[in-house]
């Protein structure tokens, strides 16, 4: 099957920082040509991949002080993918809602993966005019303000076993903390449930521009003392060290998280998670499993307590089996083949 992967600009793929959408392309593009098809990513020409890359800007938009604006560079990768779509039987894009216009005479060989938070009004009216256009979601709970959109699966995010390998035996007596300084993330209860468990916390997190009042309002004040430290972002080489050496990881969300790749990138090294029952928490954490769903803070502070009695392995294995590359790439060409059946009964 000849595949086209178009992914974000904003870093590489894979990126070299924090970048979830842009890992989870890579991933799925490097096991598609494992499969043995002919895969072609669009990205920026920083990008590394096994696959035919096409460059769409000189380098991770994030990193290019010249850059003030992502979008008419991802105009700029539309029209580069529309003049080459007659190449693929499937065009498979993660660039949320910008590709739209220019795909519609040729949706039924596109699918749009959505990667990002749906229950906005603005998206209402958009996705009911490009009704044609198929989706997948991350989690059905993702997909439930857009309910009667064009959906044709869900499909988990899935990483290699060899990214965050299995570690039985962790070392650093501390809880983690993985992702962004945001309110929604929870970065704040985190800190109050590693307190009152008396257990150290170590913060690794990107802060966004936008987000730099709050870290310093309402964040950098916390960090103090013997138990909270703050280690800045974490490369992927130093990811499976910060999260296989924690005793578990935090999670405490507050906002309806799409699916969370920090989830599964702990379960992977046998660490459990600890998270709040919003979003897609519910699909991803076997609760008593891989880790404690906590409603409260509470809840949390308990499940701190009982993070001893689950099995480091069990939880490795669980997300062997429900997790991997290979299964989401599995699934991922079901999906494919489905809009061959589709195109074909048109036909008819």
């Amino acid at each position: 099957m000849k595949i086209a992967q178009v992914a974000p600009l904003a870093e590489s793929v894979p990126p070299r920082l924090y970048g979830g959408t842009e890992r989870v392309v890579s991933y799925l593009t490097e096991e598609l040509v494992r499969l043995g098809h002919e895969v072609t990513l669009f990205a920026s020409a920083d990008s590394k991949t096994a696959a035919r890359l096409v460059a769409c800007a000189p380098r991770a938009l994030r990193l290019d002080p010249e850059v003030t604006d992502a979008l008419p560079h991802h105009l700029l990768m539309n029209e580069r993918v529309r003049s080459l779509a007659h190449e693929f039987d499937v065009l498979h894009f993660h660039v949320e809602h910008v590709h739209l216009p220019v795909c519609r005479s040729f949706a039924h060989k596109c699918l749009t993966t959505l990667h990002g938070r749906l229950d906005l009004p603005d998206l209402v009216p958009l996705y009911r005019e490009f009704d044609e256009m198929p989706l997948v979601s991350v989690s059905n709970a993702q997909r439930r303000p857009l309910a009667r959109a064009n959906w044709v699966g869900t499909v988990y995010h899935g990483l290699p076993d060899a990214v965050c390998p299995f570690n039985p035996a962790p070392r650093g007596q501390y809880l983690a903390f993985l992702g962004r300084i945001s309110p929604e993330k929870g970065v704040e209860r985190a800190i109050e449930i590693a307190r009152r468990s008396g257990q150290r916390l170590r913060i690794a997190a990107k802060i966004d521009s936008v987000d730099e009042a709050y870290w310093h309002s309402r964040v950098k004040p916390l960090v103090s003392g013997p138990l909270i430290e703050y280690v800045g972002e974490v490369s992927e080489k130093d990811k499976p060290s910060f999260l296989g050496n924690a005793t578990a990881l935090l999670f405490p969300i507050d906002w309806p998280e799409p699916f969370g790749l920090v989830m599964i990138e702990a379960m992977s090294c046998g660490t459990p998670v600890i998270a709040s029952p919003r979003g897609s928490v519910p699909e991803i954490v076997e609760h008593g499993i891989t880790g404690f769903i906590a409603r409260s803070v509470d809840e949390a502070v308990a499940a701190v307590g009982e993070i001893g009695s689950l099995d480091r392995a069990r939880v490795s294995r669980r997300f062997e089996e429900r997790f991997g590359a290979r299964r989401m790439a599995l699934d991922y060409l079901a999906v494919y083949r489905k809009l061959g059946v589709k195109r074909t009964e048109l036909v008819r």
